[in-house]
């Protein structure tokens, strides 16, 4: 029984190093971010308990953030890696 070839031809990916570097700078800012939740949290844990608004702490609104802040990123990491993407692994005569 004969198999088949790849879906696609996956040829070198110029864009790798690129897509490595964002995604260790994001990575960075998002750890710091989650640094200050786990400071917060160590230093000062009744702080955690403040109101905020509509009656969520900021332990809630902190902890929400930060799921939004990882979607937000994925969304750019993706935006900007399939960019760069388009932009390096055209090959030479088509396109910029």
């Amino acid at each position: 029984m004969a198999g088949h070839g790849p879906a696609s031809d996956w040829g070198e990916d110029k864009a790798s190093d690129y897509k490595a570097s964002l995604g260790i700078k994001l990575f960075i800012v998002y750890c710091i971010v989650y640094a200050g939740f786990v400071a917060i949290n160590t230093v000062s844990p009744k702080t955690m308990g403040i109101i905020i608004f509509s009656g969520l702490n900021l332990a809630c609104v902190y902890g929400f953030g930060l799921i939004i802040l990882a979607i937000i990123m994925g969304v750019i990491y993706n935006s900007m890696c399939t960019a760069a993407e388009d932009r390096m692994n055209t090959p030479s005569g088509e396109g910029k």
